[in-house]
Parts: C-alpha cells; structure tokens; sequence
C-alpha cells in the first residue's frame, strides 16, 4: 500500500507549499454540513492574518486539491 497519495501526506506537501509562500493551511475545528460537503481548507498571509484563499462563498469553501492548484500558480506566476 502507497501512503504517497494519503490524505495527511497531501495535507503535509500543501502546508509545505504554503509555508514557502509565506501563508498557513487552516481547516476548522469544528467543520459545518457545508464545509463536510464541500472543502475544509484556507490560506491565511502570516503576516497580516488576512485570508488569502479558501473563503469564497462560505469560510474553509476550499479543497485540497483546490489549495494545491492555487498554490502551484502562484509559484509559476508570482505577484509583482
């Protein structure tokens, strides 16, 4: 068996990809019907606390996987 695609695993190679752009992966504490349905996650600016990601419609909106794909493109065209 592959732990290589397990959801802690994935979580860990996000909040490495997060911490590098200097943002936090955050999930709830106590998540709601809404956020079991759909996502789970947000990125939050260390330095300001301001939620960068994840908060669209409802807080923790996001994925993973959506983190990860938010993630890869800030990397690949990074803000001037």
């Amino acid at each position: 068996m592959s732990y290589k695609n397990s959801l802690p695993s994935l979580e860990r190679r996000v909040r490495r990809l997060a911490v590098r752009q200097g943002l936090n992966l955050l999930t709830p504490q106590k998540p709601t019907k809404q956020v079991l349905a759909h996502g789970g996650y947000m990125l939050r600016d260390v330095a300001s606390f301001a939620i960068v990601f994840g908060d669209a419609d409802y807080q923790f909106s996001a994925t993973l996987d959506e983190v990860e794909e938010f993630l890869l493109k800030q990397i690949e065209q990074p803000e001037e």
